[in-house]
């Protein structure tokens, strides 16, 4: 931490090793963990600050990959928020230096500890095969995060069922009022091929572009539409109904009984409505 030296990464003041635990001695930051920040202030801020807030998220990564260090453990829990609302990457406990001597630098954890699997990337779970790209897979969990203000990725879904879902290509929606652009950054993100994945360098440039131009903003506005492959409502895996019998039983085999007032109220009401979804729709 200490070599470490940029506005959107938490600072190192000192160490204490004179006693025992020892211990590392950081920059204040008044409001604390980004998730519990957020949940705190559930809908109090205008969409454009959110971004404001992930771009510098964003700004701190992109240091960290041009630094050669893959953090392993990217989430909104471990991001601080300061009094002016400036976020800061933080808890380096698994952060790695990546070898550069391959085309391709990654890191292979060898030790069978935890991994955080509703922010790490399928291929760092099933291979431990950890690079920049695992952590912008994670960069867009923590989007999702901030946009559903500290919403608990994947709700009550146990660890195996989101494993199981990601590989059938479930993704998550857009949270409530989510601009199209920003889930579609999710999406980007979320790519199962990681050379796919869009570097922090670009997310920068994507984010910088969406404050200069806040129109984008608007919830439904984005000249790219997600794609119906991509949306877990029009997933075919997803949309087999011979299982289900009624809207309420098909919203909970996606784990989305949150959205049941939605669909009823949108005129969804039955299952032969359901596969009349499109893209238009979500």
């Amino acid at each position: 931490m200490g070599q470490f030296d940029q506005p959107n990464i938490i600072r190192l003041e000192g160490v204490v090793t004179k006693s025992r635990p020892t211990m590392i001695i950081t920059e204040f930051m008044e409001n604390g963990a980004l998730d519990s920040f957020l949940r705190q202030n559930d809908g109090q801020f205008p969409v454009i600050q959110l971004v404001g807030m992930l771009r510098g998220i964003a700004s701190g990564m992109r240091y960290l990959a041009e630094m050669s260090y893959v953090h392993r453990d990217l989430a909104a829990r471990n991001i601080l928020v300061n009094s002016n609302l400036v976020c800061k990457v933080s808890d380096f406990g698994l952060s790695r230096y990546l070898e550069e001597d391959t085309s391709d630098p990654t890191y292979t954890s060898s030790l069978g500890g935890k991994i955080p699997v509703r922010w790490t990337a399928p291929e760092a779970i099933a291979y431990r095969k950890f690079t920049s790209a695992s952590d912008v897979w994670s960069y867009g969990i923590v989007t999702w995060e901030v946009m559903s203000y500290g919403e608990r990725p994947y709700w009550d879904m146990s660890n195996q069922d989101v494993i199981n879902a990601i590989e059938q290509d479930f993704r998550l929606p857009a949270p409530m009022d989510c601009p199209v652009v920003l889930h579609q950054l999710m999406l980007d993100c979320w790519q199962k091929d990681r050379n796919a994945r869009p570097k922090f360098s670009d997310i920068v440039s994507m984010l910088d572009k969406m404050i200069r131009n806040p129109a984008s903003l608007k919830a439904g506005t984005n000249n790219i539409a997600p794609g119906p492959s991509h949306h877990p409502l029009l997933d075919r895996g997803a949309l087999d109904l011979s299982r289900v019998s009624s809207v309420e039983d098909w919203l909970a085999a996606l784990k989305m009984t949150q959205y049941r007032d939605s669909f009823i109220g949108s005129g969804f009401t039955s299952l032969p409505l359901v596969t009349q979804i499109t893209a238009e729709y979500v």
